[in-house]
């Protein structure tokens, strides 16, 4: 099946309007989403572990793992609970659609592998230093001898930077393929063109997440570090992020539907 859509301008406010939905809606399942997070999770630390193909299918699976977060906020809008399934049906559709699909993942998996090789080239030696200064207890000054290498710097930013500015045109293209049928350059091409239009949404619900992570991970630290259980504190902050993060996946539906309106339910999209 395939839906009409139609690339629209939103205003700025609609980005707190996602992270509003995605609450929404998971709070109507909220342990179907916790779930499909702590699948996902372990199905990265399995793949992980793989020689040689691991890391691929690791990076393959993104693009693919983002789109069954929206089935499943599809489906708990429907009043259907969402399961594992959702990860493979967008390779059930058509054979042109998970070729579209298949091709997607392995462009996105060897561009981030381009990415992180050439940062490993820029910041590979500076990183095994401080690598080692740890695994040796090395001293203060050590650490900030180490630290100041501006290769580090370089690293991290086309690290991040790279990454961030990959995720721009891979943020709706599984979503138009399944959805749209669109091809995969042509995919690429309208979430760009989606993500350039309504930055400003973006861009507030970029930092609202971000403030949001930050916050709660103040909290839970102060907060352990009174009671004197801050060897504690790691292991909650892991439970929050992955509640965070379910939430954050279940709101990109929301972002998909509002900037390449469908007939998405208006209780859903009004404010």
């Amino acid at each position: 099946m395939t839906m009409q859509l139609h690339l629209q301008n939103v205003p700025a406010r609609n980005g707190r309007l996602w992270i509003r939905h995605g609450i929404k809606v998971f709070q109507r399942a909220p342990l179907a989403f916790m779930g499909l997070m702590g699948l996902s999770l372990v199905g990265s630390m399995l793949l992980g572990v793989l020689p040689f193909v691991g890391p691929v299918l690791g990076l393959m699976a993104i693009p693919l793992c983002s789109l069954g977060f929206m089935l499943a906020t599809h489906l708990v809008l429907q009043k259907k609970l969402p399961t594992a399934g959702v990860f493979l049906a967008p390779l059930k559709l058509t054979r042109e659609r998970r070729n579209h699909q298949l091709v997607l993942s392995a462009s996105f998996a060897f561009s981030a592998l381009l990415i992180l090789l050439v940062a490993n080239l820029i910041d590979g030696e500076a990183t095994e230093a401080v690598l080692d200064l740890m695994k040796n207890n090395g001293t203060p000054e050590d650490f900030a001898r180490v630290a100041g290498d501006s290769r580090i710097l370089f690293g991290a930013l086309v690290r991040f930077g790279g990454l961030a500015l990959l995720s721009i045109p891979y943020w709706h293209a599984p979503a138009l393929i399944h959805w749209g049928g669109q091809g995969v350059g042509q995919a690429l091409f309208s979430s760009t063109l989606a993500l350039w239009r309504n930055k400003a949404a973006f861009a507030l619900n970029g930092l609202l997440w971000f403030a949001a992570f930050m916050t709660m991970s103040g909290i839970v630290t102060l907060l352990f570090t009174a009671l004197g259980l801050i060897q504690a504190a790691p292991v909650v902050m892991l439970m929050v992020g992955m509640l965070m993060w379910a939430v954050f996946y279940a709101s990109l539906y929301f972002s998909f539907v509002d900037c390449f309106m469908f007939g998405a339910p208006n209780d859903v999209l009004s404010d």
